[in-house]
């Protein structure tokens, strides 16, 4: 395939600049979709349905079909990895994650290297949507980054911030640091299981890297993301990946000059000349639409999307938004800003 016939996320992942921003939103597959709610009504419990190929698979192509996205991202939940390393997970409705006992870092060192094989499942998805997809269309892969996921599994659930987790990392510095490195090991062989079942790029989800101190930042953020992208590197696995520590858009600077990630994510608050400054040093941005924006619509809506084509036109950009969509954003102001940026 010719570099002008590839997708457009991975042209500009390559480092180009195109004729538009490709588009894809984090969260596309999800509950503001009526057709997504009657197929989660259907499976029995969250984790089921992230488990079950053929139930995922429709998840994820639901919004391909809706809307003229030029990328997909598979279903699936940063939660699995604990699930394969040994930990309990389950949802309580209308509660989130609750996570059992942490396993011994030994008995989840030995269940790492086979976190792909563990979780399989999700290599079948991907398969059947690549087929699916019209071959414009890129298909992407992920994991929760080892920092965010070790705050669930260190604090058996979600919270409205990560004090918690943090403290673990100021008192219990082995324990965390053991973790992380189960973390990169067990991301690794996920990613590149994704990366054998046909995803074309790949993305590490760090929600909860808001509020970490310079020093913190550096050692649950960079040292991670940048051990796996070498670790897939050292597989073989040649994929764009696309980083996206949200939260900190202070150091995003730092983050992609440190990490060997194609893509940085930034979020809402990232300042537009911390986005010029990352694509003139030579790597594409994503981001950085504000999900609040996106649900209010009208001209709010076309007023900042025109704001961000000013700022990142002129380097390779991919549309997003700053973090997922919210499940009550109405099916129009999607098609509204599909349509703004020149997509649909």
């Amino acid at each position: 395939m010719s570099p002008r016939a590839s997708p457009l996320l991975l042209r500009v992942l390559a480092g180009e600049t195109t004729e538009r921003p490709p588009v894809w939103f984090m969260r596309q597959a999800g509950r503001y979709l009526a057709e997504y709610r009657a197929l989660r009504a259907k499976a029995p419990d969250f984790i089921a349905f992230c488990l079950n190929p053929e139930m995922a698979a429709e998840a994820t192509l639901q919004p391909m079909r809706r809307f003229a996205f030029d990328a997909s991202i598979v279903f699936a939940d940063i939660l699995l990895i604990p699930r394969a390393l040994g930990q309990q997970v389950w949802f309580e409705a209308g509660e989130g994650p609750r996570l059992g006992e942490l396993p011994s870092l030994g008995a989840m060192a030995l269940a790492a290297p086979k976190a792909g094989e563990a979780l399989a499942a999700v290599g079948e998805t991907l398969g059947r949507v690549r087929a699916a997809l019209e071959p414009e269309r890129a298909l992407i892969g992920f994991a929760g980054a080892p920092w965010t996921v070790a705050t669930y599994m260190l604090d058996g659930q979600a919270r409205e911030d990560r004090a918690a987790a943090r403290r673990h990392a100021y008192e219990e510095p082995a324990l965390v640091e053991g973790l992380l490195e189960v973390l990169v090991a067990a991301t690794v062989d996920y990613l590149a299981m994704q990366a054998r079942a046909g995803a074309q790029a790949l993305q590490l989800f760090e929600s909860w890297s808001e509020g970490l101190p310079e020093d913190l930042f550096g050692r649950l953020v960079v040292e991670p993301h940048r051990a796996i992208v070498e670790g897939l590197r050292e597989r073989g696995v040649m994929l764009p990946v696309i980083g996206f520590p949200r939260g900190s858009s202070q150091y995003a600077e730092r983050y992609a000059d440190e990490v060997p990630v194609q893509g940085v994510g930034l979020d809402t608050a990232a300042p537009a000349l911390v986005g010029e400054r990352i694509q003139q040093a030579g790597k594409a941005i994503q981001g950085a639409l504000d999900p609040l924006v996106l649900r209010a619509g009208g001209p709010a809506l076309d007023d900042r999307i025109d704001e961000l084509v000013a700022a990142w036109e002129s380097g390779p950009w991919i549309f997003n938004l700053g973090h997922g969509i919210l499940p009550d954003t109405p099916i129009e102001h999607v098609e509204q800003a599909l349509r703004r940026i020149g997509a649909a």
